[in-house]
């Protein structure tokens, strides 16, 4: 929601500005479908298409023509290779992406302010004409493209359709990865139940800061999968009480902050108390990418790098070797192959090493004393 703010806020001073909105990217293009930028009439930029020489150029565009005249709405292909004839963005690292520019002025103030009055509930549409947004308006996917031709186009965004991040514990940590995840496009939400908490009261990042019954936290914390919980309260026996309640319900991520003495006794009295083993097994616990983070600040990075990963589908850090992994190659939640493999018998990943990582799993050949004694007694 920033970028559009600061749309508002330059309109309202009658500046004249360009965005820049990505409308289709394939390959490993450096700008994303979504992605956004604009451009003012003082020189100044905000958001991003992608970066490098090809966003370098393409800003230049805008302030040595496009905002000297009027113009309508157009689409800019940018092939990011060097051995073609046109269209060539500068780049070298593969894929494409198509760029629409669109000149926005104070026409266009009365639906980007109830675009942030909404809060993003609703679809952006963008077409050859003009963009516009439409309230409690909604799509089942992120985003909805018709490229009928380089002059007639219409691109939806489901503005709606952005990952919440549900922060149980409003401490340091829990203020420092709230304004983090801000950042990266993450709606926030923070519960803790201690009132008058001073963090809580300096979080302006998160959407709601809510005081809530701990024993009743399953009420207010949506299940699905756009949903990622990270449970950070003030204490061993509240992390228990919240974890039994969320354990059974669906949630894009689950994650546990907690030394690992802390979380394997945890894990243990749940077991004691009937917990299955498949739901522990999805809690990714400790939290986070293995990055010897101290202060509250590199923990929260840590805690992101893990949710990142999972979120594009890319990799996570192993809980018991500590291994990074790809998601995608693992049975098991927090578990890297050979440890899955090891510890429950899964299958065997027929692991390919270069420079250090397999090229199949990605694991790095971390072996932890626990599969060291298991290795060891077959």
């Amino acid at each position: 929601m920033q970028i559009w703010a600061k749309i508002e806020e330059w309109l309202q001073k009658n500046q004249s500005l360009i965005l820049m909105y990505v409308i289709d990217s394939q390959g490993s293009s450096p700008g994303r479908a979504g992605f956004k930028m604009i451009v003012n009439d003082q020189g100044e930029m905000y958001g991003s298409i992608g970066g490098g020489f090809m966003e370098h150029k393409l800003v230049e565009l805008c302030k040595k023509e496009l905002l000297q005249k009027p113009f309508s709405p157009f689409l800019k292909r940018q092939i990011h290779r060097p051995d073609l004839p046109k269209d060539r963005s500068g780049m070298i690292c593969s894929g494409e992406q198509t760029i629409a520019f669109y000149p926005l002025g104070k026409s266009h103030l009365p639906w980007i302010t109830e675009l942030l009055e909404a809060k993003g509930k609703g679809l952006l549409i963008a077409d050859h004409q003009d963009i516009v947004f439409h309230k409690n308006e909604n799509l089942s996917a992120p985003f909805e493209s018709r490229l009928s031709s380089p002059s007639v186009w219409r691109f939806t965004e489901n503005l709606r359709f952005q990952a919440v991040l549900h922060i149980i514990g409003g401490g340091h940590v829990g203020l420092a990865l709230s304004r983090f995840a801000c950042e990266l496009d993450f709606t926030v939400k923070v519960y803790d139940e201690r009132e008058g908490l001073n963090t809580l009261a300096r979080n302006h990042f998160a959407e709601a800061v809510i005081v809530p019954d701990y024993s009743q936290i399953a009420d207010f914390v949506a299940e699905g999968a756009q949903q990622y919980v990270v449970l950070m309260s003030f204490g061993y026996r509240t992390d228990k009480v919240i974890l039994r309640q969320l354990l059974p319900r669906e949630y894009a991520y689950l994650g546990m902050l907690g030394s690992r003495a802390k979380v394997e006794t945890l894990f243990s009295e749940l077991r004691e108390e009937g917990i299955p083993e498949e739901l522990l097994d999805r809690v990714h616990a400790p939290i986070g990418v293995q990055i010897g983070s101290k202060t509250p600040a590199e923990i929260a990075v840590s805690i992101l790098a893990e949710v990142i990963g999972l979120r594009n589908g890319e990799t996570q850090s192993c809980t018991e070797c500590e291994s990074l992994y790809f998601t995608k190659a693992s049975q098991m939640a927090s578990l890297c192959p050979e440890c899955a493999h090891q510890i429950y018998g899964y299958t065997a990943c027929q692991h390919v090493f270069e420079k250090g990582r397999c090229v199949h799993c990605h694991w790095d050949g971390s072996v932890s004393d626990y599969v060291k004694k298991i290795k060891g007694k077959s």
